[in-house]
């Protein structure tokens, strides 16, 4: 075999050697993307807090991950904290905790007492009394698949007590927050026993 064909060869083995390694590489990055596509459909996505609505257990600028796989199985339950799209205003989400389930019966009275179906919420979520009841003055009974939210800086949060907000849909839920990501130092799991620093 002549050099020039030898060197010939050479280049054909390396041209299609590359043009593999190429094919692999996007077919990577391909998967790649479609499994993070998949787990922030499906299953998470990281979310930051704006706002102190949710003082103390949840501070601005915090960093989440938001289970949406949960919700799926089994419903969500009373004192989990949940993210729900604002309707009023596109591209923006809400981040409150679940105080009444479908069915029950809401009010707040004006020593801020919260009662479920006529008795009185044992929890100290809420960091500090309730000024105003908004519209759980009176008694809201829920529909079949509607929750009743509060944020737990109670006098400083726009929730199921006024129209803009009311009572959340089961299908406007978008997920369970489930973990604070950051700061670093704060690294918590945010189940029902969490109550903040």
């Amino acid at each position: 075999m002549s050099e020039d064909a030898a060197k010939t060869e050479e280049t054909k083995e390396k041209q299609g050697f590359t043009a593999r390694d190429f094919a692999e590489i996007l077919l990577y990055v391909g998967l790649v993307v479609l499994i993070s596509i998949l787990i922030v459909t499906f299953v998470g996505q990281r979310t930051i807090v704006d706002g102190n609505s949710m003082n103390p257990t949840l501070q601005n600028g915090d960093n989440l991950i938001v289970d949406k796989l949960s919700y799926r199985f089994g419903d969500p339950q009373r004192f989990d904290i949940i993210i729900f799209p604002y309707q009023y205003k596109e591209n923006t989400n809400y981040i409150k905790r679940i105080i009444g389930l479908p069915g029950e019966t809401v009010q707040i009275d004006y020593s801020g007492n919260i009662y479920i179906n006529g008795e009185i919420l044992e929890e100290d979520y809420g960091l500090e009394t309730i000024l105003n009841p908004g519209n759980a003055a009176e008694p809201i009974t829920l529909g079949p698949d509607e929750y009743f939210v509060m944020g737990d800086n109670r006098n400083n949060s726009e929730d199921s007590r006024f129209s803009d907000v009311g009572p959340i849909k089961r299908e406007n839920i978008i997920g369970k927050a489930w973990v604070r990501i950051y700061p670093f130092n704060k690294i918590h799991t945010l189940d029902h026993s969490f109550h903040g620093e």
